[in-house]
Order: structure tokens, then C-alpha cells, then sequence
């Protein structure tokens, strides 16, 4: 009989520790696999947060690029509108006869000049012995470059506005 007892308290005491021992080792489980869904959630989230501020990011330069670009048509259109009222106004008459003779021979002279430079500038090039004149293929600096421009653009332009063709 005292066996009975011990096998009979034996088993129960063994389930009652084997049950607590079970529930200890799945709430232990449980909260791993708690902490481990909390951490994806959060790298998921931070992934999320980093796609959506490069997509912010991504939308502001490109507006950012599209209001310059626009900036810049505009400054370009208002640079070509003064360089057309720049060209009408040379042609406008002051009522000094020495003053417009004077407007009307200096286009023409400095247009030719510039033309005569660059002719120059090519020819010196071409019959030059100097080898790196050679291949640089001109002597002329960008000042003179830009300032035959100016002249020729203002020259051909006032030819254009004045044939009426503006």
C-alpha cells in the first residue's frame, strides 16, 4: 500500500512538475517568438520609413529640377527678348546726323573687321610653323571670340529686323 501511495503521488507530483516545466518552456517559446516578430516588424517599418524619405527625397530634387529648368527658360527668353529690343534700338533714328551716321557705318564696319580677324586668325593658323598654332587650329582668344559675336550678332541681326523677317 505504501507503494500504491508513492506511485500514485509519484505520477501526479511528476505531471504537476512535467505540466509546469512544459508551460514554463512554451512561454518561454512564446515570448521568443514574440521579441523575433516584434524585431522584424521594426526592420520592416525602418525599411519602409527609408524607401519613403528616398521617394521624398527623389520627388523634391525633381521638382527642384523642374522649377530651374523653368527658371532657366525664362531667363533665357527674357535674355533673347532684350538682345531683340537691343538690335531694333540700334536702328532707331536720333535726329543728330552725326549720331546716326555714326549708328550706321559702325555696325557694318565693326562686322567686317570681325570677319577680317577671323580670316586672319585662320590663315596664321593654317601657314603657321609654330606646331601647337597649328593644332590648336586659331590664335584668337575667347574675348576675341566673344566680342566677333557680338558684333556679327548684332550686325545680321539688325539685317534680319531690318528686312522686316522679325
Amino acid at each position: 500500500m505504501f507503494e500504491t501511495a508513492i506511485t500514485f503521488l509519484g505520477g501526479t507530483a511528476f505531471r504537476l512538475v512535467f505540466g509546469s516545466v512544459m508551460d514554463w518552456f512554451k512561454a518561454k517559446q512564446d515570448h521568443q517568438h514574440e521579441l523575433e516578430m516584434q524585431r522584424l516588424q521594426s526592420e520592416l517599418e525602418s525599411s519602409r520609413h527609408t524607401r519613403d524619405m528616398e521617394r521624398i527625397q527623389m520627388q523634391s530634387a525633381l521638382n527642384v529640377k523642374e522649377i530651374q529648368v523653368v527658371g532657366d527658360v525664362a531667363e533665357q527668353k527674357l535674355m533673347a527678348d532684350a538682345f531683340l529690343e537691343a538690335v531694333k534700338a540700334t536702328g532707331t533714328k536720333t535726329g543728330v546726323a552725326v549720331v546716326d551716321a555714326w549708328n550706321a557705318s559702325i555696325r557694318p564696319a565693326g562686322a567686317t573687321f570681325s570677319l577680317a580677324v577671323w580670316i586672319g586668325s585662320v590663315l596664321a593658323a593654317y601657314f603657321a610653323a609654330d606646331a601647337a598654332l597649328v593644332a590648336s587650329g586659331t590664335v584668337l582668344t575667347d574675348f576675341d571670340r566673344s566680342l566677333i559675336s557680338a558684333f556679327l550678332g548684332v550686325f545680321v541681326g539688325d539685317r534680319i529686323h531690318t528686312k522686316g523677317r522679325l
